[in-house]
């Protein structure tokens, strides 16, 4: 069941937004340590920790290719045909995302554009371990292709026998990619990073994980590698009051629990009876559920928040900034434009979240952890570098040289500014 905690004050909201950690776990030390050893140990390393972690079955580090080839046989026809449903969903909304040139004439003369290119190396990390996630190597995999990326490398945990899901796998078929390793967590993360024998060094690395996923990530960053952003454990806020649905809200809430241990679901109400509402048909739904044991865990550190005040509920809201937010109410449409701060917005009764990391188009990867106050969720701009052009006429030059000139000279760099006159000299020398 959800605590309540009824209209707390704005001063113990840096208490309230405090994301869960896994008890005895020092995640920093561990991570480093990892990374160390991977980027002294390569492949070792990899096989090491692959069977430590993940199977003892683990043999090899890359898929090959006749194995990612034979996939579509081995998972069964309705998942196919889902999966091949939804890549045309999430293709459709992320082409829309390409930017096209548009050349602007800034003053007569001086003509500058703007022109996205696709980072060329890039590897795609797909949580394996309770759940292979699948649809996540649709989420990365659909906009890298857009953007142009020439090379993608996935990595994935092996199962317990060994072997990477062949949902993902399918994926992987289907999106073209050849590169898929088997390997998982944080020495993931190295090998994106440093490269191995096995696995190219990459320029940007992807994909949402749990707490040494992430740490890794952000360690990484400070280093010669850029991430998406600090993606994972997963979370969810919902707001609800009168009109929402309690069994809706309860299965919303548990379809996010049951990520993992360290995930957290949060509701923000309007009033405490529908709170009850909601931890009543949590315990009806709950022994239901598969992962129930990984749901009550994470529902531990979890929480109901009651504010009678829409205002301060959705200050309270953009201060926690979810990853997912869902408005379930009758007038959704009018209270989302109160969202300053959310990965993914979901409105109204019949949008449940798990709809936006499937089938609806967006995309799942999302800044968790509060990071939505300063990230956006990953799009076709993720995985292109914009660059600049600029192209000038000599009437253009002569128009703009003395502005250039009075600007340089004024922060005593000399040299900008006969770079300028120099060309304006020459250009009168001509024409007289």
């Amino acid at each position: 069941m959800l605590k309540i905690v009824n209209s707390p004050l704005s001063s113990t909201w840096d208490n309230l937004c405090k994301r869960p950690l896994l008890e005895g776990e020092d995640c920093t030390s561990i991570v480093k340590s990892i990374l160390q050893n991977v980027l002294q140990n390569g492949d070792d390393a990899l096989l090491k920790y692959g069977k430590q972690f993940d199977s003892e079955k683990l043999t090899t580090i890359k898929v090959a290719s006749t194995v990612i080839e034979e996939s579509e046989t081995n998972i069964d026809i309705g998942l196919k045909n889902a999966i091949d449903s939804v890549y045309k969903n999430i293709y459709k909304f992320h082409s829309y995302q390409k930017e096209k040139e548009n050349f602007i004439t800034t003053i007569e003369g001086v003509k500058c554009w703007r022109k996205s290119v696709g980072i060329e190396n890039v590897g795609l990390y797909i949580p394996g371990g309770t759940a292979p996630l699948f649809s996540t190597l649709l989420m990365l995999g659909i906009p890298a292709k857009i953007a142009g990326c020439k090379n993608i490398s996935v990595c994935t945990p092996a199962n317990k026998n060994g072997d990477v899901n062949a949902a993902i796998l399918y994926v992987a078929k289907k999106l073209g990619i050849q590169n898929v390793y088997a390997v998982g967590g944080a020495q993931a993360i190295a090998a994106l990073t440093y490269g191995t024998n096995s696995i190219q060094k990459v320029d940007k690395i992807f994909g949402p994980g749990n707490q040494f996923v992430t740490k890794a990530k952000q360690i990484v960053s400070l280093q010669n590698v850029a991430i998406d952003m600090p993606a994972g454990p997963s979370e969810v806020l919902i707001y609800v009051d009168e009109t929402s649905n309690p069994s809706f809200i309860a299965a919303d809430l548990l379809s996010q629990a049951e990520h993992g241990k360290d995930s957290q679901v949060i509701l923000v109400a309007k009033n405490q009876k529908i709170v009850e509402e909601v931890n009543n048909e949590i315990n009806f739904q709950m022994p239901s559920l598969h992962r129930a044991e990984i749901a009550m865990i994470a529902l531990e550190n979890s929480k109901a928040v009651v504010y009678e005040d829409v205002n301060v509920a959705f200050d309270f809201i953009n201060y926690y900034a979810p990853e997912h937010l869902i408005i379930a109410t009758d007038n959704s449409d009018e209270l989302c434009s109160k969202v300053i701060n959310a990965g993914s917005v979901f409105l109204g009764h019949y949008s449940p979240e798990s709809i936006g990391d499937y089938a609806s188009g967006t995309n799942h990867t999302l800044p968790t952890n509060g990071y939505a106050k300063m990230y956006s969720g990953v799009s076709v701009d993720s995985f292109v570098k914009k660059i600049t052009f600029q192209q000038v006429t000599k009437q253009g030059l002569i128009s703009i040289a003395n502005t250039v000139e009075t600007m340089a000279n004024a922060e005593g760099l000399q040299a900008h500014a006969a770079a300028v006159s120099i060309r304006v000299k020459q250009i009168q020398q001509n024409e007289i």
